[in-house]
């Protein structure tokens, strides 16, 4: 997986993201970073200016489309060079669609990812209609710029290449898999401030582990998130639920009869 980050402040990137799981990943070489400078490109070679004020009035600058558009294209040139397909431009913005873990899912299937990371008040729209193919939010608020949402997506997605974690299993019983929080985990030891571990994870019995988990992530679900649970009822539906929808079904492939 090839992440490329079009960015002013590339340093801030390539910093955070060396350390870990994510960095070790990378010096694995299962993910490469690509953090590039949007100022390189830039027609101001004197003081490599990048932003403008905008028409119509108002506070603040605006990112101009040229410098972001050049950047882009050179990436792109080097992506097409190696596969010949352009990728998939992500604008991280508070008025993109929320980043989910489907989302997660469907972007760790590309090969390459190009985020945008903005600034002051924003980018031109004209670059932004030119190049972008995702408008992604992380929430519902404003940050100082795209750097940190571009990392926490990054992050997110590099779970779900092939050998970036040690226990491949992970990501499929993390919370939001198929649309339940993950179930409380315990370690040493045993009692710890009056507490106890639940004696079923002490039992051996696996099934029965596995039984009280899925229990307590619907537990939890409901709990704590019940438009998650509600989306996990409508795909689990209860026992008798089932038996009177198998039921239907069978009553219409008779023509009705009974």
């Amino acid at each position: 997986m090839n992440f490329h980050i079009m960015t002013l402040f590339p340093e801030m990137v390539t910093e955070c993201l060396s350390s870990s799981i994510i960095g070790r990943a990378k010096e694995k070489g299962l993910i490469s970073l690509n953090a590039v400078n949007i100022r390189d490109y830039s027609n101001d070679t004197k003081h490599h200016k990048v932003d403008d004020y905008t028409y119509g009035g108002g506070a603040g600058m605006l990112m101009q489309a040229q410098p972001i558009y050049d950047c882009y294209i050179d990436i792109k040139n080097k992506i097409s060079a190696a596969n010949g397909k352009a990728p998939r431009v992500i604008y991280v913005t508070p008025q993109g669609k929320v980043f989910n873990q489907s989302i997660v899912t469907e972007l760790a299937q590309e090969e390459n990812l190009v985020f945008l990371c903005g600034h002051y008040e924003g980018v031109d729209e004209r670059v932004l209609e030119e190049i972008v193919t995702d408008y992604i939010s992380i929430g519902d608020y404003v940050l100082t710029g795209g750097e940190l949402p571009a990392m926490v997506m990054i992050d997110a997605i590099s779970r779900f290449v092939p050998g970036v974690l040690n226990n491949n299993e992970s990501a499929m019983t993390d919370s939001f898999h198929n649309n339940l929080l993950e179930y409380p985990q315990y370690s040493r030891p045993e009692e710890w401030m009056g507490k106890k571990v639940p004696p079923i994870l002490l039992s051996g019995d696996h099934k029965k582990v596995d039984e009280w988990r899925l229990e307590q992530s619907i537990i939890r679900t409901k709990e704590r998130r019940p438009d998650l649970y509600e989306a996990w009822l409508a795909e689990n539906p209860p026992v008798e639920k089932k038996k009177k929808r198998r039921k239907k079904e069978v009553s219409e492939d008779n023509g009705g009869e009974k």
